[in-house]
C-alpha cells in the first residue's frame, strides 16, 4: 500500500508494502475530543466499482480485495458502534463484530469494549432473531426503530437479547435522533457500512461526517445499486478529500464534510 494524498516526506517510503494495523489505525483515526468532550462522528465505509456499482449479485464482497478487508477490519476496530440497515443484515448474513487481538490494547486504552456494538436500523423489526447476530454477540445487538414498531416484534427482539431503542415516530427512524440516541449511550465513534438505502437516508438527513470510499478497478454494468439511494438532497453536499491510499489498483479514499 502507498499513500497518494496528502503527499508527505515519507510518501515514497510507504510504497509497495503492507501497512501494519497500527499504521492503518493512525491513518483512519477519529477526530480528537474537543474542549466539551467527544462529539458523535459518523463515518461510512463503502466500496464502488468504476461504473458506480456498490454490489455484484447483491453482495459487496465480489468487488472488494484483501486490502479493502484490512481497512474494513480496522474501521470496525476503531468504532464504538457499527450502524447497518436491516436489508443488509438479511442479504449479507451479518454476524456479530469480533474482538481482534491486534486492537485489544488500543480499545481498552480508549475506554472501549472488546468489539463494537452492532446497531441495526429497522422500522419493522422483521429480522431472524435466531441468527448469531442476536444469539452470540460479545455485546448485545441494538435495534433502532420507530415508536410505532409492533409490540410483538419488540417483545421477540428483547427476548432474543437485543436492546430496542426508539429513534423515530410512527414507522420510521429519524437519522439525527438515532445518532443522538447512540451518543447518549456513550457511542460517539460511529461507523456505518450501509446498505445504500441507509446511507442515502443519512446523507439526506445531513448527519454523515465522513465517507471512506474504496474505488474498485472493476466494471460490472447491469443495474446494481449505487453506494447511496433513497431520497435526493436539495443541493449536492460538498465533501473534502482528506487522504488517498492505493494498492493493486484499488483506491482507498477518505472524504470529510466541508
Amino acid at each position: 500500500m502507498r499513500r497518494l494524498f496528502p503527499v508527505t516526506d515519507v510518501t515514497d517510503e510507504t510504497a509497495a508494502r503492507e501497512w501494519s494495523l497500527d499504521e492503518l489505525a493512525a491513518a483512519y483515526g477519529y477526530p480528537e475530543p474537543g474542549p466539551g468532550g467527544r462529539e458523535p462522528w459518523l463515518r461510512a465505509n463503502m466500496v464502488s466499482t468504476l461504473d458506480g456499482a456498490a454490489q455484484h449479485d447483491g453482495r459487496s464482497q465480489p468487488i472488494s480485495c484483501p486490502a479493502d478487508m484490512r481497512i474494513f477490519g480496522t474501521l470496525r476496530a476503531l468504532a464504538d458502534v457499527v450502524v447497518v440497515g436491516a436489508q443488509t443484515v438479511r442479504q449479507e448474513g451479518y454476524r456479530p463484530a469480533r474482538a481482534r487481538d491486534g486492537f485489544a490494547a488500543a480499545r481498552e486504552a480508549a475506554g472501549q469494549g472488546p468489539a463494537p456494538v452492532i446497531a441495526v436500523v429497522t422500522a419493522s423489526l422483521d429480522l431472524d432473531f435466531s441468527l448469531p447476530l442476536f444469539t452470540s454477540p460479545l455485546v448485545p445487538t441494538l435495534l433502532l426503530t420507530g415508536a410505532g414498531a409492533a409490540p410483538d416484534r419488540v417483545a421477540a427482539a428483547e427476548k432474543a437479547g437485543a436492546r430496542v431503542i426508539t429513534a423515530g415516530e410512527g414507522g420510521t427512524v429519524d437519522p439525527a435522533r438515532a445518532v443522538r440516541a447512540l451518543a447518549d449511550l456513550g457511542h460517539t465513534r460511529l461507523l456505518t457500512e450501509g446498505g445504500p438505502r441507509l446511507l442515502g437516508l443519512l446523507v439526506a438527513a445531513g448527519v454523515l461526517d465522513e465517507l471512506c470510499l474504496t474505488v474498485s478497478p472493476m466494471l460490472t454494468a447491469g443495474d446494481a445499486q449505487r453506494i447511496a439511494g433513497g431520497p435526493s438532497v436539495t443541493l449536492p453536499r460538498r465533501f473534502t478529500l482528506k487522504s488517498m491510499l492505493e494498492e493493486d489498483g484499488f483506491l482507498f479514499t477518505r472524504y470529510q464534510r466541508s
